[in-house]
């Protein structure tokens, strides 16, 4: 069953324009699934196969050898879909040329923009003539038919969401984490010690969301802090963790947070490294759903345009908010809780906000409740279901 994705239309508008597109997303996001669901292509070559890699690796020329003369015999420019393309970023070079001469229209797939930044180049390498997009599992506005249960204890990956089985279902986020991110992801990291990542990456599942201690977690491992961060900064690269950064500006509050916050990029994933069952008390479940919020804040925003930033907001002293949505219009500052009665006492934090910034005019509480509830002229209660309207 293919279901249809936000995304698959922005790539077809992109694509109608001639510009060639670099589609990243991490493992099982479905990136294969929607371009050869919704894109006819002239040419498709996939790195995962070995004699493709090989075969490319030892003579990237072959690439515009191939493309000129299916470009005659089409009598037009031709979509090529290269699928994972950082396993031979020797081929960069090649596609540019082949842009640059109107050879043809690429649509690159990858998991990693590590490896493409281990040539020396950022995955904007080729500004002005790639697209670069991000494909994440499922909002839940294109895959609705899930309960809130389910997706804070099981994610939002495709292959998952659509299953039925619970127990098939864990038996395939311990084959994604063990054979991805135990393996191919620590050799990304060039560790050594199995065990020492193994432990890493449930410190990261645990901690997922929650302001780390760089130092606390390298006393855990017995690893020097630079090691822990290095770690975390893999996850980055290969879109398996989401950094967060904190709202820093203030005219009058001196104790702002600075550092920033890691999200796992799907629940699922993150309860399978973290170690944990699905019976976890309503606290916990309250902190996965502050974590579920701001993984679909961040999905939200980047459907809707690259200028929206997801961050949050973190006195030493105490107040904090949640999640902020950081648009050129201006701040929506939103403080999440898993009730569906939500109370005075859990919009004070975002009054505070709202006096600091007075620029920012409405707060939000993000809820459970099914109606919009006022409590108080500038905070409104919703439900989470309704969270793309609060992207401008």
């Amino acid at each position: 069953m293919f279901v249809q994705r936000e995304l698959g239309k922005v790539i077809k508008k992109f694509i109608s324009k001639r510009k060639s597109i670099l589609l990243l997303g991490p493992r099982q996001t479905g990136k294969t699934s929607l371009v050869e669901n919704s894109i006819q292509t002239d040419l498709e070559i996939s790195f995962l196969q070995t004699h493709n890699k090989l075969k490319y690796e030892k003579n990237p020329e072959l690439l515009i050898q191939e493309i000129r003369p299916l470009k005659d015999k089409l009598g037009k420019i031709p979509l090529i879909y290269l699928d994972e393309i950082q396993k031979v970023p020797s081929l960069l070079d090649e596609i540019q040329f082949a842009i640059d001469k109107k050879l043809a229209i690429f649509i690159l797939t990858g998991s990693s923009a590590r490896k493409l930044r281990r040539q020396q180049k950022e995955i904007n390498l080729l500004p002005g003539r790639l697209i670069s997009l991000r494909l994440d599992p499922f909002t839940h506005e294109e895959y609705p038919n899930r309960s809130l249960r389910d997706l804070l204890y099981y994610g939002s990956l495709p292959e998952i969401s659509l299953e039925n089985d619970d127990d098939y279902i864990e038996t395939l986020l311990e084959s994604y984490v063990q054979t991805y991110l135990e393996e191919e992801i620590r050799m990304e990291a060039l560790v050594r010690e199995v065990g020492t990542f193994n432990r890493f990456l449930e410190f990261a599942g645990i901690e997922s969301s929650k302001l780390l201690s760089f130092s606390s977690i390298s006393q855990e491992l017995g690893v020097a802090h630079t090691t822990v961060q290095n770690y975390f900064q893999v996850l980055v690269d290969t879109l398996v963790a989401e950094r967060i950064d904190p709202v820093v500006k203030s005219s009058t509050r001196k104790r702002l947070v600075k550092s920033s916050r890691y999200l796992i990029f799907d629940m699922g994933v993150r309860r399978q490294c973290a170690n944990e069952g699905t019976n976890l008390s309503k606290e916990k479940e309250g902190e996965l759903f502050e974590h579920f919020i701001g993984l679909e804040l961040i999905k939200l925003a980047r459907l809707k345009s690259k200028k929206i930033k997801i961050k949050f907001w973190k006195d030493l002293n105490g107040p904090e908010v949640d999640w902020i949505i950081d648009s050129p219009s201006g701040q929506i500052p939103i403080e999440v809780k898993l009730t569906s009665t939500p109370k005075k006492r859990d919009i004070r934090h975002l009054e505070l906000f709202l006096d600091e910034y007075q620029d920012t005019q409405k707060g939000f509480v993000v809820c459970q409740t099914e109606k919009d509830l006022t409590l108080s002229d500038r905070i409104t209660a919703i439900s989470w279901k309704k969270l793309s309207q609060l992207i401008p």
